[in-house]
């Protein structure tokens, strides 16, 4: 098969979808691999490296686009990359289409693309590989970035994350124990910060009450303590999504205004949408904004900032999937891969994913059932 790895330019993307290595394992199996000019450049993976690796580098985006049977990327296609595509184009990304806008999925349906999510490719044990080693990143950077906003050249309250004897430490409130939270607050209780870590389901604050001990305070997510977390909060970290679906919202305007004067805010589930009120998507060159006093730090991607780490990271959990429809071809590995089926949005322009399907008002369609159809 054919794969092109684009350089994804939007929002100061850094990262690339795979590693030299990584494509030395597809082109030792036979495999064509065009990847965009300077695509790994952020990453610390120069062209000559992909060139010794076996492959082929072209100067064109739209090159890429038109050689691939499998396009990868890193980004969510934008309304340029819909006009490239071609038909029946497979795409591995973080496609986030809950919040895609109207026309890319449109687009998607039209020309019968097949989107494949990094973000919701779940196994038989109901782990998310790709998503985990991502969130695992986002979760102790979360608290770095919550720990540099604090300071006075940060516009911050000028607070020392860790304090020191007789001057106490930030407190930190945590809004979810997934995988983002518990790396967040692991990060947080190593770098002595005084951790909240607040969630719907007491079964995962029980997991983290095991981890932590008491280092770390729970509670339990309602009106009562949502309220009372925000006001006593110098670093808010909200963390709290719905696999594949819109980031409920959690944190309302009136609790932003509520909080400390310069007080930080990081909401990393704003990759699908936010669940804070206030929070609208930034970027690496312009990360933060002020909003009732209180510091949002709102970028969707913020892995990209450490994107030799992330690729190394994408490449080890994503590539046996990609390997996989190389080898064996679309339907087949999707017949014979139960985590790389629950990752499919859309197969062939038609939507697997019921929540995308009521969102844009979709007909729905078992992804079984396609596969089953001749």
């Amino acid at each position: 098969m054919i794969l092109g790895i684009v350089h994804d330019s939007a929002r100061q993307e850094h990262r690339v979808a795979v590693t030299p290595t990584g494509v030395q394992a597809l082109t030792s199996r036979g495999h064509t691999v065009f990847i965009e000019n300077d695509a790994g450049e952020d990453s610390g993976f120069h062209n000559s490296f992909y060139q010794d690796a076996g492959g082929t580098i072209v100067y064109s985006k739209q090159e890429v686009f038109e050689r691939a049977d499998i396009l990868l990327k890193i980004s969510p296609l934008t309304l340029d990359d819909c006009l490239r595509l071609k038909e029946k184009q497979i795409v591995f990304s973080f496609h986030h289409l809950s919040i895609a806008p109207d026309e890319v999925v449109r687009a998607i349906q039209d020309k019968k693309i097949t989107t494949i999510g990094y973000e919701i490719i779940q196994d038989e044990y109901g782990e998310f590989p790709i998503l985990t080693s991502m969130s695992e990143m986002a979760g102790q950077m979360s608290v770095h970035v919550g720990a540099q906003y604090l300071q006075n050249e940060q516009q911050g309250r000028g607070v020392l994350f860790g304090g020191i004897p007789g001057v106490p430490e930030a407190a930190v409130v945590i809004l979810g124990a997934g995988v983002v939270g518990i790396h967040a607050t692991e990060s947080a209780l190593g770098m002595g910060g005084h951790v909240v870590l607040m969630d719907q389901d007491v079964r995962k604050l029980r997991r983290a009450a095991d981890l932590f001990g008491k280092r770390v305070t729970t509670g339990v997510v309602n009106q009562r303590n949502l309220d009372k977390a925000v006001k006593f909060a110098d670093v808010l970290i909200g963390c709290v999504s719905i696999h594949g679906e819109r980031s409920p919202i959690l944190v309302t305007h009136d609790h932003v205004k509520s909080m400390k004067r310069r007080a930080v805010l990081v909401d990393v589930s704003i990759d699908e949408g936010g669940c804070v009120e206030t929070s609208h998507p930034t970027t690496l060159a312009d990360p933060v904004f002020l909003e009732e006093g209180v510091i949002h730090y709102c970028v969707p991607n913020m892995t990209a900032n450490v994107s030799r780490s992330a690729t190394y990271a994408l490449t080890n959990t994503g590539l046996p999937y990609v390997r996989g429809i190389a080898d064996l071809g679309l339907q087949q590995a999707l017949e014979q891969d139960f985590a790389l089926r629950k990752g499919v949005y859309f197969y062939q322009g038609k939507c697997t994913k019921p929540a995308i399907a009521d969102i844009f008002a979709l007909e729905g369609h078992s992804i079984d059932m396609l596969l089953e159809t001749p």
